[in-house]
């Protein structure tokens, strides 16, 4: 990365409650000495939908529970020097792959949809139609960890990881220090 330039990041949220990206947003008046050293690019933060260059840093909130968030996982890894996973849900699939412990039948996506859309005691669905348009994304067999589709640098770990320690470790990965946490830096009180 050259000094003469800020360094490019990139966001995505995708199996998650974008609860990450509120984090990052926790850093307070520490995101304005961030924004000093970086710009960002495509993120709903600035709510760029595609890579406009190449990204020094990819951040990825959330796991891969469909075929949409497998191609946008591979297209950051593609077009991000550096990929974090941030948050429970990227790192492990998290609330979201609560769904994979509990099927147990021989298709456990037809049991997880009829759950959802028919046998649920709140849902009001007459027709007890699962939806099936072209235009929704292939739901996957499972919920992924980004782990299990793409080459993971980092990851930073909680739900959601608090403020300070994503800020802590942008600025110490874009300082070039950034060599694993500090055991008494992450806890979960």
């Amino acid at each position: 990365m050259s000094e003469q330039r800020k360094a490019r990041v990139a966001t995505v949220s995708l199996a998650g409650c974008f609860g990450c990206h509120m984090a990052l947003l926790d850093m307070d008046l520490r995101l304005v000495e961030l924004m000093k050293l970086v710009e960002f690019d495509r993120s709903p933060l600035n709510d760029l939908k595609r890579f406009t260059r190449r990204c020094d840093i990819g951040i990825i909130e959330g796991g891969c529970c469909n075929e949409e968030n497998v191609h946008v996982l591979q297209d950051f890894r593609e077009n991000c020097d550096v990929l974090i996973a941030l948050g429970q849900c990227a790192i492990t699939g998290g609330l979201p792959a609560m769904r994979n412990a509990i099927m147990h039948s021989d298709d456990p996506l037809r049991e997880c949809l009829e759950e959802a859309y028919i046998a649920s005691p709140y849902i009001r669905n007459a027709t007890h139609v699962i939806p099936n348009d072209p235009a929704l994304p292939l739901i996957l067999d499972k919920v992924y960890p980004c782990s299990a589709v793409v080459k993971i640098d980092y990851q930073i770990p909680g739900c959601a990881p608090s403020g300070d320690i994503i800020y802590e470790t942008l600025a110490q990965l874009l300082a070039g220090r950034f060599h694993g946490f500090d055991p008494h830096t992450i806890h979960f009180d």
